[in-house]
């Protein structure tokens, strides 16, 4: 078993001590079980144009890539593989058609329940642990780690404050893993 294996790394240049695409080929080494790509400040041509080179460096280390928000970039580059917010989901009542793997944000029971409804494939659960980068927000802890999981018909994956030294505890709480973005974005 690898560190990294159960982790998917989500990503944020702003915060890389380094190019951004050399530290994208670093974090696949590690071999996360997959990689978000957020970028939310980027205009759709520029994360075309950056989704299609992470995809390309996600694919030759077998990394599972997966595009954030945005469908038709998704779509246009051939990514199978998409991370929703609950809003987008819901706003198009179900998942949208032609992809593999659809994961979808979740902060309470009531999130969660109806991500699954509407065809999630795995929950991106959060905040967990207070982070950075969500300052003055209290992490929800294990105790709501467990209480989805158990509910859950569908991988959970915690996000927030997630680091290599708690993961064991997140996965013992009942989590498929954990989302980690400052460490694998300043390794």
């Amino acid at each position: 078993m690898h560190p990294y294996d159960k982790m998917i790394a989500i990503t944020d240049r702003s915060i890389c001590e380094t190019d951004f695409l050399t530290q994208i080929r670093k974090v696949v080494r590690m071999q996360p079980c997959a990689l978000i790509l957020r970028e939310r400040d980027l205009g759709d041509e520029e994360y075309m144009t950056l989704a299609g080179e992470v995809q390309e460096i996600c694919l030759r280390a077998q990394v599972p890539f997966f595009v954030h928000s945005r469908i038709a970039v998704a779509t246009e580059i051939g990514c199978r593989n998409i991370h929703l917010p609950l809003p987008v989901l819901a706003d198009l009542n179900g998942r949208p058609d032609g992809f593999a793997c659809v994961s979808c944000s979740s902060h309470s029971m009531e999130d969660m329940q109806q991500a699954v409804s509407l065809g999630a494939d795995r929950i991106i659960l959060g905040t967990i642990f207070e982070t950075a980068c969500k300052k003055g927000l209290r992490g929800k802890g294990l105790s709501f780690v467990r209480e989805i999981s158990r509910a859950c018909p569908v991988p959970v994956y915690a996000i927030g404050g997630i680091k290599l030294s708690n993961i064991q505890s997140v996965i013992e709480a009942g989590a498929a893993g954990g989302c980690m973005m400052s460490g694998f974005m300043q390794m």
